[in-house]
């Protein structure tokens, strides 16, 4: 026997308890009905014998066992009958509905439905005697009431695995969520780290350089100087990290983030810091006065933008003027700034190539637009050119 029509250990177990059952009734002499063509004791054993086989097939083979079941029954309807048959009949047809074809658990109901009221109604006109509606009862009984069981039974698993199957969707769904959040967040975290830092420390290597390169107390000092302010500074800003990462400090207020009213400071910086290199940083904000704050996140990917481009003007920049400019118009702010693009004397510090793509992720996040690339300004010379476009969507809910 093939493993598919190898019968399971339940199959085996309701074939033979069915089969002892139906010898001990026959060895009891206890039958269902009387004045049948094959009344010999012993005949009754052969429905019983062939209604067990058919248990041994009932979930590998629902059909074969049903067709085997049918047969079985109307059998042993020409025998004295037993009991055991009519009980094993039962389950051949609940398990027919439960693992056989949807066609077939569609159908069965209906049909054994139909047998009901045509027997009922055929016993009912043959007999005339109310009794008949008994026959039309058992006959229910078998295989009405088993075949719409195993439906229910049926579609009540078939709910389940549904329900299992879409919880498990869920659960990686939301396993992916988590994932990309996390990635998420590390980005944001990259960026934000890279952004507040980046600026004082290449302002520390700069001067550093600088101090160790030139023999003048007065210039070391004045870089030592700078060298100082950028460490406490860029100190302060990690603190201000650690506290946003927190979400807030120990008296349950949230750390501010940097807004556009500190740009000013923050040029200034760029003045001290590049003034060893011979960059002039000049702010001119054209916003409206009336403009007033913008969205906290606007304000903040602004201000990033502004300082990672001061710092990269601060590594790679000529000597030369370093402009910053801020206009609103159309609910759109727009970033710009520019420096003399070539090489310059005195020390460098290396470029990671982090901060352009921080500053176009910021952007990407606002769905704004980012441009950053060298282009002639007219006097034989290239400018640095960095521009970002943030729209101010959320300026409308809120008025």
């Amino acid at each position: 026997m093939s493993s598919s029509l190898r019968p399971d250990r339940d199959a085996v177990a309701l074939a033979v308890s069915g089969l002892l059952g139906g010898l001990l009734l026959w060895r009891l002499g206890l039958h269902t009905q009387g004045g049948r063509p094959f009344s010999a004791p012993w005949i009754t054993l052969v429905p019983v014998t062939a209604m067990a086989g058919a248990e041994l097939l009932r979930r590998n083979a629902p059909r074969t066992a049903l067709t085997i079941g049918v047969l079985a029954l109307v059998a042993d309807q020409f025998t004295r009958g037993s009991l055991a048959t009519v009980l094993m009949f039962t389950d051949v047809m609940y398990a027919a509905a439960l693992y056989g074809t949807p066609a077939a658990a569609r159908r069965l109901p209906v049909a054994t439905l139909l047998v009901t009221v045509a027997s009922t109604i055929g016993f009912l006109a043959w007999f005339r005697r109310p009794e008949a509606l008994l026959i039309g009862l058992v006959i229910g009984l078998v295989s009405f009431i088993p075949a719409l069981t195993g439906v229910s039974v049926r579609s009540h698993r078939t709910a389940a695995d549904t329900a299992r199957l879409a919880a498990a969707q869920t659960a990686r769904l939301a396993e992916m969520d988590r994932i990309q959040a996390v990635v998420a967040e590390r980005a944001r975290m990259a960026r934000e780290l890279h952004d507040m830092v980046a600026n004082h420390l290449s302002a520390v290597a700069i001067h550093s350089t600088a101090a160790l390169s030139i023999d003048d107390p007065e210039t070391s000092r004045n870089a030592l100087k700078v060298i100082r302010e950028n460490s406490v500074e860029g100190l302060a800003e990690m603190r201000r990290l650690i506290g946003l990462l927190r979400e807030g400090g120990e008296d349950g207020t949230p750390a501010a983030a940097p807004t556009l009213a500190s740009l000013d400071a923050l040029v200034e910086q760029a003045n001290v810091n590049g003034a060893a290199g011979g960059l002039v940083c000049v702010l001119e904000d054209t916003r409206p006065p009336e403009a007033g704050a913008l969205p906290t996140p606007v304000e903040l990917a602004a201000y990033r933008i502004v300082q990672e481009s001061l710092t990269n003007a601060l590594k790679h920049a000529a000597p030369g003027p370093v402009t910053v400019r801020l206009g609103l118009a159309d609910e759109v702010l727009t970033v710009e700034v520019t420096s003399v693009s070539g090489s310059r004397p005195g020390p460098t510090a290396p470029g990671s190539g982090a901060g352009l793509v921080g500053m176009r992720e910021r952007v990407a996040l606002l769905g704004g637009t980012f441009t950053a690339g060298a282009e002639p300004d007219g006097e034989a010379r290239q400018l640095w050119r960095v521009r970002a476009e943030l729209p101010v969507r959320e300026r409308e809910s809120r008025e």
